[in-house]
């Protein structure tokens, strides 16, 4: 009763209308009225009704009006983000769905409030949320309020494939890849013209050469990256790699090497303390004038097109390899930013078999159409040998694989992330490209340039990877 009698007093006042002492008696009769109590029930019943209402309708808008940050997404690569209601302070939505993302590519999980899948286009991906709050009738009309998401294109679709002139001087083919046997093992190798060249129509510079020598149970493997900045450096490095397997056809015969043969026996065997020597005075006269050979053979091509020599300037490296009885002999050269790297059998060690040409800010890299590199005191330090009873790989490769994969020239001596590297080529990576090094393996040099197609940001210069295994 006391309550009634508040509200009405209440209500009365607002309208300017005051109980005078002299009426009290007749507004306690009035308030006991039945018709009057029953009235201001329902009058504080609607009112409570009408708040009711508004707190739920603002309720509803502010959910639509909030602001809700999913992370970005890219075109083919999987997206997973967490639409979390209690960190948003959604507790009482007590139902919701998301519409029309089948195109999309996405998917939502209502139970664990995910949003998971693969987006298919780029740009600003209007999210249809639906959604009841707590106080909405089971059968209402859901609300929707909108999530924005922005998916950016896939960066490889960002560069052009443009096919280089055909018709140009020293034409080669953009992508190369090729398998075969290398003695008692096989070997893997691929050269992919970069993006940064495909996205304007000019030439695959990197390039590659391997072959028999004769009879001699002698094989070789070359590699050269020509230098982006020199004009015909497409030219220099094929041309690098076929002189110096030229130039071991003809010197390399069976009686040319056999006191070499001899040599190495007896090392092998620890019988002779000055075998070493003599081994290191073998591979270094003949690899040297090996080297020499191509940058005189290049110097002479520079003259008979009547130009600079520069403009052929590519780095090189090669590698020599035997199999005896006692193990594999490794005979290698290097001048450029390319590493050779021998893994043993258990992948516990690496041996880099050649130092790069770096340069503390860059532009420290050398080429093998560099006088100046034959001069230095360095020279006799740029060849490599290794007698070793097996190993698993053997890898060459130009800065286009290096700098991505191994950042710096100090992880080419860590063992770790030669595991990586491999693991890497075996599948573990972003667009799950597997490599598989089995010697019946047909497909597996197609395996290899898919796998080199692999993005990196910033890292868009040729790639080419060689390895025996």
């Amino acid at each position: 009763m006391e309550e009634t009698k508040q509200y009405i007093k209440a209500f009365l006042s607002q309208n300017k209308i005051e109980v005078q002492q002299s009426k009290l008696h007749l507004f306690d009769d009035f308030i006991k009225n039945e018709n009057n109590v029953n009235s201001v029930k329902i009058i504080q019943e609607n009112q409570q009704f009408i708040m009711a209402n508004w707190k739920l309708k603002t309720r509803i808008d502010d959910i639509i009006l909030q602001s809700v940050f999913l992370p970005n997404g890219t075109v083919k690569k999987e997206y997973e983000a967490k639409l979390d209601f209690i960190k948003l302070g959604w507790n009482d939505i007590v139902y919701s769905e998301i519409k029309d993302i089948e195109d999309s590519g996405l998917n939502f999980n209502n139970e664990e409030e995910l949003l998971f899948g693969n987006p298919l286009v780029s740009g600003d991906l209007k999210i249809k949320f639906l959604f009841r709050v707590e106080g909405e009738a089971d059968d209402s009309i859901l609300n929707e309020k909108i999530i924005n998401i922005i998916i950016n294109p896939d960066p490889k679709s960002l560069w052009k494939e443009i096919a280089s002139d055909k018709n140009a001087p020293f034409w080669k083919e953009d992508n190369i890849a090729t398998s075969d046997s290398f003695l008692d093992k096989n070997i893997v190798i691929a050269s992919k013209r970069g993006r940064s060249h495909a996205n304007v129509g000019s030439f695959r510079d990197d390039d590659f050469s391997f072959k028999k020598i004769n009879d001699t149970g002698w094989e070789i493997i070359a590699v050269s990256d020509g230098a982006g900045s020199a004009s015909l450096s497409r030219q220099g490095s094929k041309m690098a790699c076929e002189l110096v397997v030229t130039y071991f056809e003809e010197l390399f015969t069976n009686e040319y090497l056999k006191d070499f043969d001899d040599i190495l026996l007896v090392h092998h065997n620890k019988t002779d303390l000055e075998a070493g020597k003599k081994i290191s005075h073998f591979v270094y006269d003949n690899l040297s004038k090996a080297s020499w050979f191509v940058h005189k053979e290049l110097e002479k091509f520079a003259l008979k097109l009547e130009k600079p020599l520069k403009n052929l300037h590519a780095t090189f490296i090669f590698a020599l390899v035997k199999k005896y009885d006692f193990g594999y002999a490794i005979l290698t050269f290097g001048v450029g930013d390319c590493p050779i790297g021998l893994l043993n059998n258990d992948l516990t060690e690496i041996k880099l078999m050649n130092w790069l040409d770096v340069g503390e800010f860059g532009g420290g890299t050398r080429f093998i159409t560099m006088p100046e590199i034959f001069q230095s005191d360095k020279f006799s330090t740029r060849f490599g040998f290794k007698l070793v009873e097996d190993f698993s790989y053997l890898m060459l490769m130009t800065d286009g694989i290096y700098d991505p994969k191994f950042v710096v020239e100090a992880n080419l001596e860590k063992i770790d992330k030669w595991k990586e590297f491999l693991e890497d080529l075996q599948g573990k990576n972003e667009d799950k490209c597997a490599v598989e090094f089995n010697k019946d393996n047909e497909g597996i040099s197609t395996q290899l340039s898919t796998w080199m197609d692999f993005w990196n940001p910033g890292n868009h210069d040729d790639r080419t990877l060689a390895i025996i295994y």
